[in-house]
């Protein structure tokens, strides 16, 4: 699972039926099939994270698994190893999966190509976040049904957004219309790569009230996003409580999180009952990964 622009419709819905079945595990604590081996599940982060390494975290051990978590700092990277020879050496002592979050573009599918069991890209720098993008389809398929010709706001620095990028992948695949929303520095330059099905424009308001679903993304600060948004981001691209009242009714709001809470969305609205998804994209979160570590360990016996 290194990224989601060649997986059709058809794998997409698989994957997330799969893990809609896991969800009464995560949710209830209902048994999970008992694994006939307790596999090994390495999780080598090198970027900060939260949500997406204790959730794969939860997975594995909720698949009745071992999960062994690596990051950055205090590992031999410190010392100038590189990323392949870390990995090589993760994969020799007896690792059956090999999760990794990187910020260097492409560092999944590097690694990938150079050792001996799946790998599964958990973020890689400003390319794809594929589990990422399956748990924000599965939260919107919950809430919206089928997403085919549904329109899908994802606002915010979509330039250095690995969620965005997957997330158009997904759902474009799946039938939605993407619209971009952003500042024109936080746009990219093309969209060619992602072929029909995206719209971009820089105007919030203009685009609120034919909108499905919208999802919030943050600034990404340790990108350099914070050269290119005016001090009244807020006024023009925040999620405000005014604009919340301007949505269809039911159109759900997501964020992958972290928040930059009162920057692209203000603490009233991501606390909204009735409209925020957010939490609920965490937990399915878990049961995306769990459906993944399943499906690498399946390839890995074949």
């Amino acid at each position: 699972m290194l990224g989601l622009r060649d997986l059709g419709s058809e794998m997409l819905e698989s994957i997330l039926d799969r893990a809609e079945s896991l969800l009464p595990v995560v949710r209830d604590g209902a048994a999970s099939p008992v694994p006939e081996r307790r596999a090994m599940i390495g999780l080598l982060f090198l970027e900060n994270s939260t949500r997406t390494r204790c959730s794969f975290e939860v997975a594995a051990s909720r698949l009745g698994h071992q999960p062994v978590v690596l990051t950055g700092r205090g590992s031999s990277l410190d010392k100038g190893e590189s990323l392949v020879d870390t990995a090589a050496n993760l994969a020799a002592m007896g690792l059956d999966v090999l999760v990794i979050r990187s910020a260097i573009a492409g560092g999944a599918a590097l690694v990938a190509r150079n050792i001996g069991i799946p790998v599964v890209n958990a973020g890689d720098g400003r390319h794809e976040h594929p589990t990422q993008a399956l748990l924000d389809a599965s939260t919107l398929r919950a809430r919206l049904g089928s997403l085919a010709g549904k329109r899908v706001l994802i606002v915010g620095d979509i330039l250095n957004s690995r969620v965005a990028r997957s997330n158009i992948h997904a759902l474009t695949a799946m039938g939605a219309t993407v619209v971009l929303v952003g500042p024109p520095p936080l746009l990219p330059w093309t969209f060619a790569e992602f072929g029909p099905g995206v719209e971009v424009t820089h105007d919030l308001d203009g685009v609120l009230e034919s909108a499905d679903a919208v999802m919030m993304l943050r600034i990404q600060l340790e990108r350099d996003a914070g050269r290119a948004v005016a001090s009244d981001y807020r006024f023009a691209f925040g999620l405000t409580v005014d604009r919340l009242t301007r949505l269809g009714p039911g159109v759900p709001i997501l964020h992958p999180g972290p928040m930059n809470r009162g920057v692209e969305i203000d603490d009233a609205v991501s606390a909204d009952i009735a409209r925020s998804s957010i939490l609920e994209q965490v937990t399915r979160g878990v049961a995306i990964r769990m459906a993944i570590i399943d499906r690498a360990l399946e390839s890995g016996a074949g």
